[in-house]
């Protein structure tokens, strides 16, 4: 009842509900009717499916593709471990007693125990180049990398800015201003297309090596600035009484205020890691083939011409659920956070 007369509390907002009401009517029963009623879940080419619904056949005859990219077959169980062991290190950071164990083990061992899986070529794991990575496992390397590298970068430039001294301080504005005022198109396009034009001859680097230290690079100056907010949001007796207990400054700041700013920045911190899984699509237009890139190169099988409908919301849903998934996991930090900042001390 609460919610109705809230709807219906005055005509304007009586208005605006009819409106949306009458919005939802015209727009979800259709959709509703083209994705799932009318749709076609199996066939070999586009000619085995409905011409009023949707096609799923598509998605599902590439549903591999779209997860694994070009990643042989045999080798995909790799990418599966990979994923587990970020599943089983997330839960564990987040739920877990000692749950410093599981951070620890999440920032510090899992890149290189990834990396190791994933590329091969040791202990008996056949090696699989780079080029052969695509589709949303592609999408959830750039995205996790690049974090785990962004964030102790972002607070280090936080500290520069924030510093005594002159050249530090200003070192730390020009980086976190540049990279701040460049579009993360035109670094990637300078990272992953010009660079190799001023390396020595037989010099290369990686496509993927060098879209993760664009994306870090990038996404550290947001951190920065977020984290730099933070700080400053902390009382400044905080600081005056740790050291007024002995404390050294350095100490003060980061086992001190450090950890305050850390809980205040979380919710920036939480927004900036959604943006950054959402453009990372965009090393598709410099020849990687993340999702997005393989669905592109999907629709132009000619047994499948002009599912793109199909595909980009097959896309949507993805991409949704995944930061529908970061969000929840920010929600549970602040939660957590908060109830720790308000347990008594005894």
């Amino acid at each position: 009842m609460n919610l109705i007369k809230s709807l219906f509390s005055t005509k304007l907002n009586a208005l605006l509900t009819l409106v949306m009401l009458g919005l939802i009517y015209l727009t979800v029963p259709p959709f509703l009717n083209w994705a799932l009623a009318n749709a076609t879940w199996d066939g070999l080419s586009r000619k085995a499916c409905a011409p009023d619904g949707a096609c799923w056949a598509f998605v599902k005859a590439r549903f591999a593709l779209f997860f694994y990219g070009r990643y042989p077959p045999p080798e995909r169980w790799r990418v599966d471990l990979v994923l587990l062991l970020l599943v089983i290190l997330a839960a564990g950071a987040l739920y877990a007693r000692r749950r410093g164990v599981f951070i620890a083990l999440l920032l510090l061992a899992l890149p290189p125990v990834g990396g190791v899986l994933l590329v091969g070529g040791i202990f008996g794991l056949p090696y699989v180049d780079t080029g052969d990575w695509g589709g949303l496992m592609l999408n959830v390397v750039l995205t996790y990398v690049a974090v785990v590298g962004a964030l102790p970068l972002g607070i280090l430039l936080a500290f520069g800015r924030q510093s005594n001294l002159p050249v530090l301080r200003w070192l730390s504005i020009a980086f976190i201003e540049l990279w701040r005022g460049s579009p993360l198109l035109a670094v990637l396009f300078m990272g992953l297309v010009m660079l190799p034009m001023f390396l020595p001859n037989g010099v290369t680097v990686d496509n993927l090596i060098r879209a993760i230290v664009v994306m870090t690079l990038f996404e550290s100056a947001y951190l920065a600035e977020t984290v730099r907010g933070a700080l400053q949001g902390v009382p400044s007796g905080q600081t005056e009484a740790a050291l007024a207990l002995g404390m050294h400054r350095f100490h003060a700041q980061i086992l001190v205020v450090l950890p305050q700013a850390m809980r205040l920045a979380l919710p920036g911190i939480i927004n900036i890691v959604v943006d950054l899984f959402k453009d990372t699509t965009l090393v598709s237009i410099v020849g990687l083939f993340d999702l997005m890139g393989v669905i592109n190169q999907s629709l132009k099988d000619p047994n499948w011409l002009g599912l793109a409908m199909e595909g980009y919301t097959f896309a949507m849903v993805l991409f949704f659920a995944a930061c529908l998934v970061i969000s929840l996991i920010g929600q549970t930090l602040e939660r957590q956070f908060g109830s720790a900042a308000r347990t008594p001390r005894r």
